[in-house]
């Protein structure tokens, strides 16, 4: 069964944030329990069912790269009480999210293929084909909306409308391409090609912290290295883990996201082949095999075992 929602009650809880894929409770303006849920979303919209499994390797993956890049910049994560729950320090969290691209793909492409030529203030060389390799990673950070989808916006507009300063901006920034590059690195050594991704970054104490998940599938894309120049080289799809699929399922349904438009039936196949491909991503990018948490009444174990980590650590 999947687990869609929560609706916990803890110790000196001040408040409870439902996101399109988190749950997150606020422990004293102190403590920030993160629930990854199975919910899924695709542009912007949650799905109306959940994906099993699917919170448990989104948390999984993120608490091992927390784990992996902690010499780079420091993070959020305390621990991970349960296999679908971290738990961390609460920051202020910063309203832009910082989007690295290593390829031309995805929502670059098309914006790409329309006639755009300059991305979130990056000039784009001419001549470029879908998938290719930038020269240089580029970073196209977006505005982190309120409600609805995020927007492009430049680095230079970022300072000068004073949502981030030049100094935070600067390095987060730098953490970035770290990140990116370490990222990479690991991806390598498991075949495969680490191809964007998306960070964000708080504050607390004056120092900046790098906050919520990272190179999960839902904040990630990556192709298969083997077949990836052959592929390119005739222009045909690459292999990929990541959520474009679902995405891609979508669009071949009617379905991207605008007014009017009807989220198609997803059936028992269906979701139990989005599990699958979690699960592959899962066992492709960290190198062991996943072991599924089952379990007859999910939500209970999650609300004890935080509990119990709460209880220990007042």
């Amino acid at each position: 069964m999947a687990l869609v929602r929560t609706d916990f009650q803890f110790p000196n809880q001040k408040s409870v944030y439902h996101g399109k894929v988190r749950d997150v409770y606020d422990i004293n303006d102190d403590i920030m329990v993160m629930v990854a849920t199975d919910r899924i979303s695709a542009f912007d919209v949650i799905l109306p069912k959940g994906i099993p499994f699917k919170g448990q390797v989104l948390n999984q993956i993120a608490a091992k790269f927390l784990d992996a890049t902690a010499d780079i910049v420091p993070n959020w994560k305390l621990a991970t009480p349960d296999p679908m729950v971290t738990v961390g320090l609460k920051c202020e969290g910063f309203r832009v999210e910082m989007i690295i691209r290593g390829y031309l793909t995805g929502s670059a492409w098309r914006e790409y293929k329309a006639g755009c030529r300059n991305l979130c203030g990056v000039p784009l060389p001419e001549g470029m084909r879908e998938n290719e390799k930038f020269p240089t990673p580029i970073i196209t950070p977006t505005t982190k909306a309120e409600a609805g989808h995020d927007e492009n916006i430049s680095r230079e507009e970022i300072i000068a409308q004073g949502i981030v300063s030049k100094e935070d901006y600067e390095l987060m920034e730098k953490y970035t391409r770290a990140l990116f590059q370490r990222g990479t690195e690991i991806a390598a050594q498991r075949g495969l090609i680490l191809v964007d991704t998306k960070y964000e970054f708080g504050k607390r104490d004056g120092k900046v912290y790098l906050i919520d998940e990272i190179h999960t599938p839902d904040s990630s894309r990556y192709f298969y290295s083997e077949g990836y120049e052959e592929r390119f080289a005739k222009g045909e799809p690459q292999r990929q883990l990541s959520k474009e699929f679902v995405r891609q399922w979508l669009i071949d349904h009617g379905f991207m996201g605008q007014a009017g438009q009807q989220v198609p039936e997803m059936t028992d196949e269906f979701v139990a082949s989005v599990t699958d491909r979690y699960i592959e991503l899962y066992e492709h990018i960290v190198g062991e095999k996943f072991n599924k948490t089952e379990c007859s009444d999910t939500a209970a174990r999650i609300e004890a075992n935080i509990n119990n980590w709460l209880s220990q650590h007042k």
